[in-house]
């Protein structure tokens, strides 16, 4: 038997069961630096004031209407009720062929999670190219729990580091707050902009994407040449 638990799994070793106590004991430590930093993030001080009430173009309600656009500014994308607000900046740059892998392999599984996210905070998704062209994709992906905007005429993007000079589109998660001094940013995935440690890739959303977490679980983990593919 181990020395955290009682549990022993079928014809392992005793080798095995003091490599995976010392693993647990990692493990443990792990959940309690998350839980440190999400305290640590929560008591964070306001961030700037939103910069402007953005305007974006969005849809209709149903994936499939295809004519409908309208005009939505930031300030409507709160519910009453919630004062969170959660944007991810899609990079699909109204020049591009198709989307970022990258980006979209995280929008599948934000999708499948959208109903319960917006149960307590809001939920959007950003992207350069028109609305129409955004909403297509969405189509052919599935995307039918997604607020989807296109901020092809406004700065939203390159005022909260979605887009770049040097690099064009980039992807970004934002958070604002909003009570009755106004609407107030909260929050970005900066380790984006950090320099990454020799051998690390400088992903920045892992913990908000399962796909790595479950490549980590397996022997041969998450590697270092693959990546998401748009098709198999």
């Amino acid at each position: 038997m181990g020395r955290i638990h009682d549990k022993k799994f079928p014809g392992e070793s005793n080798e095995y069961r003091r490599a995976r106590d010392e693993l647990l004991d990692m493990e443990i430590d792990l959940r309690r630096r998350i839980e440190a930093v999400a305290a640590l993030r929560r008591r964070l001080p306001p961030g700037g004031a939103l910069k402007q009430d953005y305007v974006f173009q969005e849809g209709g309600a149903d994936l499939a209407d295809d004519t409908t656009v309208k005009q939505t500014k930031f300030s409507e994308l709160f519910a009453s009720g919630k004062d969170s607000l959660i944007i991810y900046s899609f990079m699909y740059a109204p020049d591009a062929d198709e989307p970022c892998p990258m980006c979209t392999a995280i929008l599948d599984n934000f999708n499948g999670n959208a109903s319960h996210v917006t149960d307590r905070v809001n939920l959007a998704v950003a992207a350069k190219s028109p609305v129409k062209r955004i909403r297509s994709w969405a189509r052919m992906r599935g995307w039918d729990r997604l607020r989807l905007l296109s901020s092809a005429h406004n700065s939203y993007n390159a005022d909260y580091f979605a887009e770049s000079a040097e690099w064009g589109q980039m992807p970004a998660i934002n958070v604002f707050t909003k009570n009755e001094q106004g609407i107030h940013h909260f929050y970005d995935t900066e380790l984006l902009y950090a320099q990454a440690a020799e051998g690390q890739h400088p992903r920045h959303a892992d913990l908000l994407w399962p796909l790595w977490n479950l490549f980590d679980l397996t022997a041969k983990g998450r590697g270092t040449g693959w990546f998401p593919r748009l098709y198999y």
